[in-house]
């Protein structure tokens, strides 16, 4: 069950995912089925990273396969991981897109909409 670490809702034009806990290699393949099941038909993708207190290389990995996989397919996406915490330092540290980090929700939800 991955309802421990993902919930989706909708966020304007946006699929509305968020993340919790730890994500790591014990269960980022889990979380990544959840997820593609979720947002194939989306318009644009929300990935909410601001309750995720640990991501390790395999977590990075997952979200940016997802990221590629949107891309391919014209869709946009922004990941929300707020002013500080564990996804935005690791993010950060591994150069991840910096394009599509967020730190305001709202905002975020603003600039796919328009």
């Amino acid at each position: 069950m991955t309802d421990e670490w993902v919930s989706f809702s909708q966020r304007g034009v946006a699929a509305l995912v968020h993340l919790r806990g730890e994500i790591d290699l014990a269960n980022a393949n889990d979380i990544g089925r959840a997820i593609v099941a979720r947002v194939t038909d989306a318009d644009a993708v929300l990935i909410d990273l601001t309750a995720v207190s640990f991501l390790d290389s395999a977590g990075v990995r997952l979200l940016d396969l997802i990221v590629g996989d949107l891309d391919d397919r014209g869709r946009p996406v922004k990941l929300v991981v707020g002013e500080r915490g564990a996804a935005r330092m690791t993010l950060q540290l591994c150069a991840f897109r910096t394009d599509l980090l967020a730190t305001d929700l709202d905002r975020a939800a603003e600039e796919l909409a328009g």
